[in-house]
């Protein structure tokens, strides 16, 4: 099998999906509208790198979708050298518009979450846009079902559920929870204000006068764009010595962090948060998850079953949650065990690898020439 994929080489799931299908034999071809900052996909023979810019941008807006138009000859040229069974586009807007553009008959599409969830609202050409690119693909691929049911506002192709899996023999259970002397609360995500963090930090400063001098420690995980912004948070609640900020951490240590966490805190405050990956890295991790009530956050823990679920912007309701795991950690670490079985059995990433091919298969089988 021959796949053009049209996504951002800088992407961490573009990577995870070109890297787990070329190692399944297939043919990966990457054409990326973003320079990429390293040579990951050099190691890999199966995958090559047929086109990325000298510069980047990764501007949303319709100024920048339109010029990207400029790029479907050259996209066309490389589809006639490559050849490919399938071009697949990651993000239904910039790379959905390209794609198709082409023409190309086996034509498919991803989206990711801000493409459907905030792009087709902006206006009625940016509506136009999006319908026109869904309606040029034979099929549509979603990572969850709350994303789904947004996409189907605008469109009726099929829409299928393919989870973003994680490797479960990477996260996993390394050490039990709440068996040290302070309580570790954490989020690993962007530390920015889309993913609550302020609530989160709120929520610090509310436990912190009901633990009663119960140690514990908040730490946020991640990139942070503007630090001042919480470290002025932080000091004003006198913080200090319990929140940290550890700034971006290393894809491989990632497990090492979910495992050094007792609670983990996935409170986003936007509809766009189409999945949540950290979350079901938590689970995965056997770690008592708090997610926020919004898109496929409380998808992946099925609304309670397996993790607890707040509304969004409430920072008193993640601090009751957080106490009543405290007060309960038995019920804490059965629902971590609880959670690692969901995640084996709907969000390995083998599996879910190999539910995509399933549909490449059967795309190529229907609409290839």
């Amino acid at each position: 099998m021959r796949l053009l994929l049209l996504s951002d080489a800088n992407s961490e799931h573009t990577q995870k999906w070109a890297i787990g299908l070329a190692q399944q034999g297939i043919k990966i071809g990457l054409f990326s509208l973003n320079k990429s900052k390293t040579n990951w996909y050099a190691a890999h023979q199966n995958i090559s790198m047929l086109f990325e810019p000298k510069y980047s941008t990764n501007a949303d807006k319709l100024g920048i979708k339109l010029s990207y138009i400029s790029y479907v000859f050259l996209l066309k040229k490389h589809i006639r050298k490559f050849k490919p069974d399938i071009v697949h586009a990651h993000y239904a807007t910039s790379y959905g518009l390209i794609g198709a553009l082409t023409g190309f008959r086996c034509f498919i599409i991803s989206v990711w979450g801000s493409d459907v969830y905030n792009f087709p609202n902006a206006s009625y050409i940016h509506k136009k846009i999006f319908k026109f690119n869904l309606k040029r693909a034979k099929v549509i691929f979603s990572t969850s079902h709350a994303m789904k049911f947004e996409t189907i506002k605008y469109t009726d192709r099929p829409v299928f559920v393919t989870p973003f899996g994680i490797d479960c023999s990477v996260f996993y259970n390394k050490r039990a929870v709440f068996n040290s002397e302070k309580i570790k609360i954490g989020t690993i995500k962007a530390i920015e204000e889309k993913y609550g963090i302020s609530y989160i930090i709120e929520a610090a400063n509310i436990l912190n006068k009901s633990l009663n001098n119960l140690p514990f420690e908040l730490y946020l995980i991640g990139a942070c764009k503007n630090p001042k912004l919480y470290l002025k948070q932080i000091n004003t609640y006198n913080l200090t010595d319990k929140v940290f900020l550890t700034g971006k951490v290393n894809h491989d240590e990632i497990a090492d962090y979910h495992n050094s966490l007792d609670i983990f805190l996935n409170v986003s405050v936007e509809d766009s948060e189409s999945f949540g990956v950290a979350t079901v890295e938590a689970m995965a991790c056997e770690r008592p998850v708090i997610v926020s009530n919004v898109g496929g956050l409380k998808e992946v823990v099925e609304n309670g079953n397996f993790g607890k679920v707040v509304e969004r912007k409430n920072a008193q309701a993640i601090a009751s949650e957080v106490l009543n795991f405290i007060a309960n950690p038995s019920i804490a670490k059965e629902l971590g065990t609880k959670a690692r079985e969901h995640v084996l059995t709907n969000y390995n990433w083998s599996n879910n690898l190999q539910h995509m091919i399933n549909h490449y298969n059967t795309i190529i089988e229907k609409f290839g020439n």
